[in-house]
This record gives structure tokens, C-alpha cells and sequence, in this order.
């Protein structure tokens, strides 16, 4: 087959790769949520035979067995695979992304070093990776296979004034989403938030997609190239269908759930009595919401370590429910939960918390202050 690793050794082969091609394709994100990031992807091409194919390390299966949880947990494992150029481009047309090839610049002894290491990565038992969201996926996997099978060493430009955090260059992404931007920073904590390096910038294919514009090889022999030879749009980008979203953002249903804690604070005091039936479902859904959040500091993923939303979202809730059951004060646990709201608002100068969490801590501070004004 045309992929099985050879047991003759690459540099036997170069003389064979002068009509191959070797390019990084990149795909402009379209609107479903798992591609709100765009994609890359491997091209190998030989202009003789008319053999196409794209080597995409973005194969997962989206019906497998909890796959949200494991994709949430960083236990997803994606894979290597392969489909002819026209069938993977036609795909993305179809969603009306943009399809870019960059031509790399590479001496046929390359050509048939990428070639042999793509051949061993299909393997199956070398074709699935655990998938890490941040710093091994789709686009940092083909960079590394160019990377590490070049004679020589890929020159980046400088970037002194671009240094965004993760979380955002996942903002500038999901800016027309906001619910999913809001479900990322729930789940993301301080270190989402310190200043990336190049190479950490390239988990964005977009990101990849400049650098290599603006690389050089340099070669054992002293020479510079450039790293790229030709670059070309397999597809011009299209219309792409935006679905309709809940029509209220997360900071507009934060400020109406404030707005309803009030007048049940104000109600209240009037009565000089606590509503009990409002904070069972609210310190049940804080309490469920902190075990996720609180499961997050042991992922794989580093970046979920070290939440400080876990001041506001955490379990205690639920250990202190069966005591507003039945209607016993709970005045130690009203009281830490202001420590904790007002740790919470310090943190937020350490960590960008996510859309509109402000608010609800407002909302929790006042079922506090009902209660420990009721019990006394």
C-alpha cells in the first residue's frame, strides 16, 4: 500500500519524491461548536500518479461512550486518518470554510522523511493519541511531524507584541457564542490566563497558519530558506449558516435572575422569614455545578487546575441541605459562604471568571444575608 512503511531507509527513497508535494492545510472555523477553531491537516500529493491524500489527526468519534465527559476530563483519544484531497476539501466546502495549502519548501530527503514518519503514525497501533486540547491536537501534530523530519531547523519570526493568554485567543473565536465561551471559562482556571508562547499559540491552526508564513528553514549546511514555497486556496470561503441561540446572553440571564433575588430579599424582610423552597434548587445547583468544578483540578488538562470559581461553585451546599430541610439554622454555613464570595471577587484580579458569574455570586450573597439577618 502507498502508506506502509517501507524497510527501505528514507534517504533511499528521496530520488523517488521528485514530483511530490508536501503541503500544511488549514481549514477557517465554521460554526458548529467543535469547529469554532478551524482545523489542519497534511497533504501529500504526487504529481505523477495523480495520488491526493490529507492526513487529518482530528478523526474522533462523537457517539462514543461519554464522550463529553472524557472530552471535559481530557481523556479523549482521537486518531490518524486519511481521505483523498477532493473528499476532505468538499467537506469543508460544504460548511463554507476556507481551505488553505502552504507548499512547504522541502529537498526530496524531507519529502521522504515526512512520508515514512506519516506511514508509522497510521499504523494502528500508533494512529490514536490521547488528545489535549490546548497542547497536542490537530494542529500541533502535523507542525510537529514537519518539525522534527526537517534536515535542518524551522527560524520562527518574533512576535513581541503577541502574547495572549489562552483564554483569549478562545474569546476572539467564540465572541459570536457566548453560552460556549461561558462554558469554557467555567471549566478553565488561572493558568488559561497567563501569557502563551509561540509554540503554545500554535494549538490554533489559524495561529500555525502565520507562523509557517513567516518561517525559514534553517539548513545543517548554513543555508536559510523559506519555509514555505507556494501557498494556495483549495477552496474560497463561503456562506456559512449561523444557527440562532438562546437569545439572551449569560450577563442579561444573570442580571434578571438578580433582579428576582431581590424582590424575593425585599419580600423578606417584609415577612421577617426565609423562602425555604428558593434555596434548595440554588444550593443544589451550586453544590452539583462545584463537583464538576472541583473534579476539573484533577483532569488531564493543565489548564483546568487552580480554578479560583470554585470559591463560589463548590460542594459545601450540598452538606448543609438536609439542615434547610428541616428548617434548622445554617448560620456557619451562610456565614462562609460570604468569606467565600468575597474571596471570590478578590481572585478576580488573578483570574478572568467566566460571563455574568459575578452577578450570580451578588445572588448567593443575598440569600446570605436574608438568612443570617433571619436566624439572628
Amino acid at each position: 500500500m502507498l502508506f506502509t512503511p517501507s524497510l527501505i531507509h528514507a534517504a533511499q527513497q528521496a530520488e523517488l519524491m521528485d514530483s511530490v508535494e508536501i503541503g500544511l492545510i488549514t481549514c477557517s472555523p465554521h460554526e458548529e461548536v467543535y469547529s469554532l477553531y478551524g482545523h489542519s491537516a497534511i497533504r501529500y500529493r504526487e504529481l505523477n500518479t495523480g495520488r491526493d491524500f490529507t492526513f487529518n489527526y482530528g478523526v474522533f468519534d462523537f457517539k462514543a461512550p461519554h464522550f463529553i465527559s472524557r472530552f471535559v476530563f481530557g481523556k479523549t483519544d482521537y486518531e490518524l486518518g486519511v481521505i483523498p484531497t477532493d473528499l476532505f476539501c468538499k467537506y469543508y466546502k460544504s460548511w463554507g470554510s476556507q481551505v488553505t495549502e502552504q507548499v512547504l519548501n522541502l529537498t526530496n530527503e524531507e519529502k521522504a522523511q515526512i512520508k515514512l514518519a506519516l506511514s508509522i503514525n497510521l499504523q494502528p497501533e500508533n494512529r490514536i493519541y490521547r488528545y489535549n486540547f490546548f497542547y497536542d491536537n490537530c494542529s500541533t501534530r502535523p507542525r510537529d511531524i514537519i518539525a522534527n523530519n526537517l534536515n535542518g531547523e524551522i527560524i520562527y519570526e518574533q512576535r513581541t507584541d503577541f502574547t495572549p493568554s489562552f483564554r483569549e485567543m478562545i474569546h476572539q473565536l467564540t465572541a459570536r457564542h457566548p453560552w460556549a465561551a461561558m462554558g469554557n471559562d467555567l471549566l478553565l482556571g488561572v493558568k488559561a490566563d497567563l501569557k502563551t508562547s509561540r509554540s503554545e499559540q500554535e494549538f490554533l491552526p489559524m495561529n500555525l497558519l502565520y507562523d509557517f508564513d513567516h518561517a525559514q528553514i534553517y539548513s545543517h549546511d548554513g543555508s536559510y530558506k523559506p519555509l514555505v514555497k507556494e501557498r494556495r486556496t483549495l477552496v474560497p470561503a463561503g456562506v456559512q449558516m449561523v444557527k440562532k441561540e438562546f437569545p439572551l446572553s449569560p450577563t442579561e440571564v444573570a442580571i434578571l435572575l438578580l433582579l428576582i433575588f431581590i424582590c424575593i430579599f425585599l419580600l423578606e424582610w417584609k415577612r421577617k422569614s426565609c423562602i425555604i423552597w428558593i434555596d434548595l434548587p440554588v444550593m443544589l445547583i451550586y453544590g452539583l455545578a462545584g463537583c464538576i468544578i472541583l473534579l476539573m483540578f484533577f483532569s488531564e488538562h493543565p489548564t483546568t487546575s487552580t480554578n479560583l470559581q470554585v470559591l463560589l461553585i463548590n460542594p459545601l451546599p450540598l452538606f448543609f441541605i438536609p439542615s434547610v430541610l428541616r428548617k434548622k439554622p445554617a448560620t456557619r454555613y451562610w456565614q462562609a459562604t460570604i468569606v467565600l464570595i468575597a474571596m471570590f471577587f478578590v481572585g478576580g484580579i488573578w483570574q478572568d471568571y467566566a460571563e455574568g458569574t459575578e452577578i450570580l455570586a451578588l445572588c448567593l450573597l443575598s440569600r446570605c444575608m436574608s438568612h443570617i439577618r433571619n436566624d439572628k
